[in-house]
């Protein structure tokens, strides 16, 4: 600590009673520079009172604003991630609910470069430890708007600030009672001079002048509305600079009624925009925006219509807007609470929209810096209308679904729907008719699944515009393609406006008078906070949301996600009791259905509930669909571990149904990728066959797909299954045994929703593609032929090695058997009638004498057998079933083809193949002839084969591929690029 810094501590701590009494932080000294010391006390009984009463250690979560931060999110130089605690770092309590961090040199405290400008500290103070042992959600002092908290930095010449009035500014007016009495002390200093004159004027007129740098005095409110007040500091120089604040007398709305049949939210006619709020047990709402600089003025004074406490709308009529034009706007309720309106079409954030590229959203509006703080909503009457092409899309029977479940981030590198568009024909050739898209409404940040949401009937910035998001649904539904959408409707995260509008700064969640939400979750599953779908204020915005999507995007309908927490019934630490049926939540799922249905009367309604049988066939029966995760049974199949691999539960009958209401899955993005399984824990018993290999593990994801798509009922896969996907670097996903056992295959471990490596590339591996022409074959019998969709009978033997399923129809009949072993089995197969069969994928004429015969069925082989001849999918695709994953069109030479990609890291694929049995070795050398690792060394027949080589362990350089076989020797060079 410097000499001068302790002489201006010690003098300035002869303040601190007085500072302390009304600061959320308090200064020493009241100017700090970016190169001298600054002590920093902290109140944590002001501001959102997150760390009042708290007895545990304080962190200050710090950083700067520097002339290089591109918003006042991008904080610069953080000392330490959130959550981290280090000794810098910590507060000194000094009181109760008082808190000290002495910084002797700003600069070297955040270790920042010379020749950066440092504009502002930023921080927020967090308690030491989490609220939740093991939890992520800590106690957090922060301004009275739960923004974060800034400190300027000073320069030369003449500075002067308010001490009291403390969190005021451009956008932080003071509001106060009429008559209340203002304490105002100011303070001034002047680089190589001394403070002439510092007066106080307010409304324009002179209250106070003091010819030192400390002014103390007090305002009374005695006029109505809106007082600027300023203070001025002169030095003997001439030289000055005004620190400015304004008050606002509490007002009283006029109570007045709302227009007749008024929404919540926004509504445009003409040049006129009226809105208007739902707001309980609030005093008083203002309208702020770009219409008025942002600033408290009397003609944006809301109405009131109170109809009884718990029924309260604020509501204006703004006129005068240019058409087409975009208008930021918020609500400031109180005083003191900023929000976007919750119906808001489009908002703007200003911790993340820097980061959209100006390709996925053109033109997009600024943020207001310096104007106001949190998101700002956006208002644009007279905007051009979208022109849709498909007006008579009819979407698909609910019992032939085929959705391909799919999150844009992980999709597409671009990440907007106007890339996304461009994949539909590969989508559509895959067959399926529908397009599920994890959640696309504004959440929070720009990375992530969706399941934070923030606001509900707003398009996520970061995936696009909404025109761009209408042209892809267009053009899906020209191709026969519905698009559902995720809705997440048990929670909402902490940024949106409802959650604001009611929250307990103290306890650090939703309020006890929140119309919304509850205090504490009813169920243990609860991310961000809970809704409460008994309230009427929930269930009203429930509607709101669902009716908007279908009419203003004309998307198809919806998947809920964690529909088994829309109860109230309190299951908090008992989760077995939560599954159980629950009569209130049945009722209140029946009631949003109904509300969707009135809009669209064969919208899908999906639930991901995962609750008692009853309880589900109950909303089955009622027209819902639910998700069936039948995704152990089908890994344990394809792994070949045939004793757990019942997979009976793909039908629904199996699971007491009288209707097909049931979406079976193999893979979802909750779920372990089915290849992943294989690669790392398929059934190797059998070298011939061995499960762990990579064509191997693709055929039997054929061989899955035979007893998935083709059985009665909708089904669902996950972006990227059609490639096999899952088992190369980055491709696991999440925090598991199968992702931390395996570093060496697999990489550096990632979190369960962070970004996944994009595999468009997997279209140009053969064997990779070969499964994509596959499913989609297996779809097609689906969607095109009634015998699969809605058969008479289906009869099914699920379980053991040997897998059957049989269906009549007075169109045709089908039989599918398949061989779920590693070894060949003679096994039988039965037939609904003698007479003539055909075996789908080969063509074929099977004359069948009596209708239980014997078949032979080499390791992971089925066969589809119709009475009727359907056209043969494409010939070859499936001739790499047999035996260890060759190729039945057995190569005419032996070469050594190479590896892919290259130049790799750390895994690469290598290709060869022999014309004729016999012995091959296969090693890996460095430059200097040492072998570094040997990839097969016996006898194997003739054929094409595929390795893969990790080389994690070794360094950047190139390696030489060598091949022995028999007589022949080849080589070739790799790359490995770390």
């Amino acid at each position: 600590m410097t000499t001068s810094f302790k002489h201006a501590l010690t003098a300035c701590l002869l303040l601190i009673p007085t500072l302390l009494a009304a600061q959320l932080i308090t200064t020493v000294p009241a100017f700090p520079t970016a190169d001298g010391g600054i002590e920093i006390i902290f109140d944590a009984n002001l501001g959102n009172r997150g760390l009042a009463g708290h007895t545990g250690d304080v962190y200050a979560h710090t950083g700067v604003l520097t002339n290089l931060s591109t918003s006042p999110s991008n904080w610069r130089y953080v000392v330490a991630g959130w959550g981290v605690n280090i000794e810098k770092a910590k507060m000194t309590r000094i009181s109760t609910d008082k808190y000290r961090l002495v910084i002797p040199n700003i600069r070297t405290y955040y270790n920042v470069p010379a020749g950066e400008q440092i504009l502002k500290l930023a921080m927020v103070f967090r308690s030491g430890a989490p609220t939740v042992v093991g939890g992520s959600t800590y106690r957090e002092g922060k301004t009275a708007t739960n923004g974060d908290i800034f400190i300027d930095m000073y320069s030369g010449g003449v500075n002067v600030r308010f001490t009291q009035p403390s969190n005021t500014g451009p956008y932080s007016p003071l509001f106060v009672a009429p008559n209340a009495t203002i304490p105002i002390f100011g303070v001034a200093n002047a680089t190589g001079s001394n403070i002439a004159t510092l007066k106080l004027v307010a409304g324009g007129s002179t209250i106070l002048e003091v010819a030192n740098d400390t002014l103390t005095t007090s305002l009374t409110a005695s006029t109505p509305g809106r007082t600027d007040v300023q203070l001025i500091a002169i030095d003997n120089l001439g030289r000055s600079d005004t620190a400015r604040f304004h008050y606002v007398t509490t007002p009283q709305p006029a109570a007045i009624a709302r227009p007749q049949g008024l929404k919540d939210g926004i509504t445009y006619s003409g040049s006129n925009v009226t809105l208007s709020l739902f707001a309980p047990r609030k005093s008083h709402v203002y309208v702020i925006g770009d219409f008025n600089d942002w600033q408290v003025r009397d003609a944006f004074l809301m109405n009131k219509d109170e109809l009884k406490a718990d029924s309260v709308w604020y509501w204006i009529t703004i006129p005068g807007f240019v058409a087409g034009q975009e208008y930021g706007f918020q609500y400031l309720i109180d005083g003191s609470i900023r929000v976007a309106d919750p119906y808001s079409e489009k908002i703007l954030d200003p911790w993340n929209d820097t980061f959209i590229p100006s390709t996925t959203y053109p033109n997009l509006k600024p943020y207001p810096i310096g104007k106001t703080e949190n998101i700002v909503g956006v208002l644009q009457p007279g905007r051009i209308p979208f022109v849709w092409q498909v007006t008579d899309f009819v979407r698909p029977p609910k019992h032939k679904l085929v959705i391909y479940e799919l999150l844009v981030r992980d999709f597409i590198e671009a990440r907007n729907y106007q890339t996304l568009l461009d994949t539909l024909d590969y989508l559509q050739n895959l067959g399926i008719n529908a397009i599920e898209l994890m959640p696309v409404k504004e959440f929070e940040g720009n990375m992530s699944w969706g399941y934070n949401p923030m606001f509900f009937t707003a398009l996520d910035k970061a995936y696009g515009t909404p025109d761009a998001f209408k042209r892809f649904v267009d053009e899906a539904h020209s191709r026969g393609i519905a698009i559902i959408l995720d809705q997440v409707l048990n929670h909402a995260f902490g940024l949106n406006p409802l959650v604001r509008m009611y929250w307990d700064g103290v306890n650090n969640r939703p309020a006890a008078d929140s119309p919304y939400f509850n205090t504490v979750a009813r169920h243990d599953f609860n991310v961000g906070y809970d809704f409460n779908h008994e309230s009427k204020a929930t269930q009203y915005f429930v509607d709101r949301v669902n009716r908007y999507w279908i009419e203003e995007y004309k998307i198809d309908g919806y998947r809920f996600d964690l529909s088994k927490g829309f109860t109230q019934v309190n299951s908090l630490g008992n989760i077995g009791f939560w599954g159980q049926y629950d009569a209130s939540r049945v009722r209140l799922l029946k009631r949003m259905a109904n509300q969707i249905w009135s809009v669209s009367s064969n919208a899908y309604v999906i639930l991901e509930h995962f609750a008692a049988n009853n309880e589900e066939q109950e909303l089955g029966a009622y027209g819902m669909l639910l998700w069936n995760n039948v995704t152990h049974a089908f890994q344990e199949a394809s792994m070949g571990w045939v004793n757990s691999s019942n997979i009976s539960n793909v039908h629904h009958s199996n699971r007491g149904f009288g209707t097909p209401a049931l979406i079976s899955y193999m893979e979802s993005h909750d779920e372990q990728w089915i290849m992943l399984k294989n690669r790392l824990y398929g059934n190797s018993t059998n070298p011939a066959h061995n499960v762990k290999e990579l064509n191997v593990g693709l055929n039997r994801q054929k061989l899955t797909g035979a007893f998935f798509f083709p059985v009665p009922g909708p089904k669902m896969i996950w972006q990227f299954g059609e490639l096999g996907y899952g088992g190369q670097q980055g491709e696991c996903l999440m925090e598991s045994a199968d992702c931390t056992n395996n570093t060496a295959i697999l990489g550096p471990i990632i979190g369960r929703t962070d970004n996944k490596p994009i595999r468009w590339e997997y279209r140009n591996q053969t064997p990779r593609f070969n499964l994509y022409k596959t499913w989609a074959a297996l779809i097609k019998l689906k969607t095109n032929y009634p015998a699969f969709g809605s058969p008479t009978t289906y009869t099914q033997n699920m379980g053991g090695t040997v897998k059957s399923y049989r269906m009549t129809h007075p169109d045709f009949d089908v039989s599918v058997v398949g061989n779920f072993g590693v070894t060949a089995v003679d096994a039988n197969i039965t037939f609904s009638r003698t007479g003539n069969w055909f075996d789908y994928f080969s063509g074929q004429t099977r004359t069948v004498a009596n209708t239980s015969e014997g078949i032979r069925l080499e390791p992971g082989e089925f066969r589809i057998f119709t009475t009727t001849k359907l056209p043969t999918p494409e010939l070859g695709i499936l001739t790499d079933i047999e035996k260890d994953g060759r190729s039945s069109e057995l190569p005419s030479v032996t070469a050594l083809m190479g590896n892919y990609p290259n130049p790799f890291n750390p895994t690469t694929e290598i290709r060869y193949q022999k014309s004729e049995i016999g012995h091959i070795r296969l090693s890996v050398y460095d430059l200097l002839g040492r072998e570094v690792a040997v990839l097969v060394n016996g006898i194997q027949p003739a054929g094409s084969y595929e390795v893969s080589f990790n080389a994690s362990s070794l360094s950047t350089g190139v390696y030489l591929i060598r091949m022995q076989a028999g007589s022949q020797a080849f080589t070739r060079k790799m790359m490995l690029v770390k």
